[in-house]
């Protein structure tokens, strides 16, 4: 389920960059009350669209494996 307040196509290191700058403001007590209540509104909006990418990326592995996991092996290197 994607957050209205957010575009549906914001990448998920942006969102993730901008969630962690929210968390540090909020842990260095950088925000008055009402900025940190709209900072955690915020963040978990962020939050959740990352998970959405996140599961949605899941989904495709699955796809592309034909709904199987396998390792994942590193290429050899000559």
């Amino acid at each position: 389920m994607s957050d209205p307040a957010l575009p549906s196509d914001l990448k998920f290191e942006t969102a993730l960059a901008e969630l962690e700058a929210l968390v540090e403001n909020m842990e260095n007590g950088a925000l008055e009350l009402e900025a940190s209540i709209a900072a955690y509104e915020r963040g978990m909006s962020l939050l959740r669209h990352c998970q959405a990418q996140l599961v949605a990326a899941e989904q495709k592995i699955r796809i592309m494996e034909d709904g199987e996991w396998k390792d994942w092996q590193p290429e050899s290197r000559p």
